[in-house]
């Protein structure tokens, strides 16, 4: 009883560690979004700002056309995660329910894909947007990003987890594979959807590297895009630059909080049947 005890108090310990070791980067950034310019750098770190600098919220708002910034996020982010629910829901029941074939050689060539690292396809992205004239438009920021391996074998998971039986009394029923895949399989996939969902849209809000080669020119630039405007030749204003990444990570923040048990959820039922 007292070893079982202790186990659990090492692993709380251990637990508890790293959680701290995890948020001390974002009090970090919230402590120093409120700090003056003199006070940012100062050793060891100040974590209670004295005096509170309210207004870097708002000198970090106006420093750059962040309501353009906010709007380009917000068109890139929800066209994306369309775009990637829609090929990673066709593609998945293809791999799950159609027979073809190669369908199984294909599926694990495609597998073999998630082992490239994304850095790796930046040039050739760049290559194909520009050779389209996509360069500085929102099919550019977009179109290279509406598939993910990841959320196809994700919801191919789920798809395999569904009882054949159910299949074969819609086949009965006259139902097609379209109808039997958006009237039966999606509603049951519910916490999968979710989940693809939610990591879309927080990566494709916090994209940096894309945006970046993507575009040239403020009207198309996106929120982590528009951090660049604090790093000057005079320096960083690191007190201005965490003000804006605090505003635009809230967002994401709070999405995640709210809906985190379906991203465990959906992860963690990813091996149920392959």
């Amino acid at each position: 009883m007292v070893k079982q005890v202790l186990s659990k108090l090492c692993i709380y310990l251990l637990l508890s560690l790293g959680a701290v070791l995890m948020l001390v980067p974002f009090v970090w950034m919230l402590v120093t979004s409120f700090k003056s310019p003199g006070d940012v750098m100062i050793m060891p770190p100040q974590w209670i700002p004295n005096p509170f600098q309210w207004w870097n919220y708002v000198t970090a708002w106006q420093s750059a056309p962040f309501p353009r910034y906010l709007l380009n996020s917000v068109i890139v982010t929800g066209l994306g995660t369309i775009g990637e629910l829609v090929t990673t829901i066709l593609a998945a029941y293809a791999f799950s329910n159609l027979k073809f074939f190669g369908r199984d050689i294909l599926f694990a060539l495609l597998l073999g894909t998630m082992m490239v690292p994304g850095e790796v396809l930046m040039i050739p992205n760049f290559v194909t947007i520009a050779n389209l004239g996509w360069v500085d438009t929102y099919p550019g920021l977009i179109v290279p990003w509406c598939a993910s391996i990841f959320s196809i074998f994700l919801l191919r998971q789920f798809f395999l987890s569904i009882p054949k039986e159910l299949e074969y009394a819609a086949r009965v029923d006259g139902c097609r594979d379209f109808r039997y895949l958006t009237a039966i399989m999606l509603p049951m996939v519910k916490p999968a959807l979710v989940t693809i969902i939610i990591l879309k849209v927080i990566g494709s809000w916090n994209d940096f590297l894309w945006p970046l080669i993507a575009t040239n020119s403020d009207k198309m630039r996106t929120l982590p895009v528009g951090l660049t405007a604090f790093s000057t030749e005079t320096g960083i204003h690191y007190e201005l630059l965490m003000a804006a990444s605090t505003m635009i990570i809230l967002p994401m923040v709070v999405l995640f909080l709210i809906l985190q048990k379906y991203v465990i959820n959906g992860v963690a039922r990813v091996g149920i049947k392959g």
